[in-house]
């Protein structure tokens, strides 16, 4: 499994469109070969910083999947108008977990 992490930093004033829009944007990546789940976590401190998380199956179910499908477009259109700065995506495996 893989995990997708990207910091997103929304336009100031429009964090609630965006965090609407990202509803109906889910379908769209939900839709995807290799995708297992994704959560969207609003900063604390900063009310217009989020975190996106998404779990793949594999690297290339996101950067080729993903990224190459028909769903990427409608989830780019709605989405991508909203970040400034463009966030930077990268990708991780699990080495440890504690399950207590």
């Amino acid at each position: 499994m893989i995990l997708e992490k990207a910091s997103l930093i929304v336009k100031l004033g429009q964090e609630e469109k965006f965090e609407k829009d990202f509803k109906v944007a889910s379908q769209y990546i939900s839709a995807v070969k290799g995708y297992i789940s994704h959560s969207l976590h609003l900063c604390l401190e900063k009310k217009n910083k989020y975190l996106l998380l998404v779990q793949w199956e594999t690297l290339q179910d996101h950067t080729t999947g993903f990224r190459e499908s028909d769903q990427y477009l409608q989830w780019k259109s709605l989405l991508h108008h909203y970040y400034h700065p463009f966030p930077i995506v990268e990708h991780y495996v699990e080495k440890y977990k504690n399950k207590q």
